[in-house]
């Protein structure tokens, strides 16, 4: 579980001949160990090489299909966090790195719009959370398909937010909460259905 609270950015290398995606720390020197969650741009992933300068993960197909890694090039820049402990501060949410969907960034100021398909419409709730890229955010305005988030100079300078353009893809994570919500309000309904 993580936070949504991006530490850095990192820069993506790209997937070795080994088929391991690698990822270089730069000034950023946290202990990272094998086997432990790393959120990459909102994605959890598990570290399975480690040195002083670099990680590298593993990424499934279902991970690949469902997020911005099948387009990702080496040299992006990609946001991080470390996942959360029973001794860390909960600052920002709920995230799971559990990506829904791939959105496309639509506005930029004054402020970030994104669109998503529709079928996720009923989990963004205007000041609920959404996640992007990793990033929890609060949401502004709703529209169909679409979302607003307002950023601050703060989360611009620490996150690639700051680098997206319009029509650029971007990792969406909706709100768990929401999404335990919507099912069972659909079993009840399907229960009621078939009383």
């Amino acid at each position: 579980m993580f936070s949504g609270i991006v530490a850095t950015t990192v820069g993506y290398d790209g997937q070795g001949d080994d088929g391991i995606h690698r990822f270089v720390l730069g000034q950023w020197r946290p202990t990272i160990e094998l086997g432990s969650s790393i959120s990459c741009n909102g994605v959890c992933l598990t570290v399975i090489e480690a040195t002083a300068n670099s990680f590298g993960v593993e990424i499934v197909e279902e991970t690949l299909h469902r997020s911005t890694f099948s387009s990702l090039e080496p040299g992006a820049r990609v946001n991080v966090e470390q996942s959360v402990t029973a001794a860390t501060l909960l600052d920002g949410g709920i995230v799971q790195g559990h990506v829904d969907c791939v959105g496309r960034v639509t506005h930029l100021a004054p402020s970030l719009a994104v669109s998503f398909d529709p079928r996720f419409d009923e989990l963004v709730v205007e000041k609920g959370g959404i996640v992007l890229n990793g990033v929890s955010l609060t949401v502004t305005a709703v529209g169909e398909g679409a979302a607003s988030v307002a950023l601050i100079p703060e989360t611009l300078r620490r996150t690639n937010l700051g680098e997206l353009e319009v029509g650029a893809p971007l990792n969406i994570e909706f709100d768990i909460i929401g999404k335990y919500l919507v099912r069972q309000r659909s079993l009840e309904q399907r229960e009621a259905w078939r009383s």
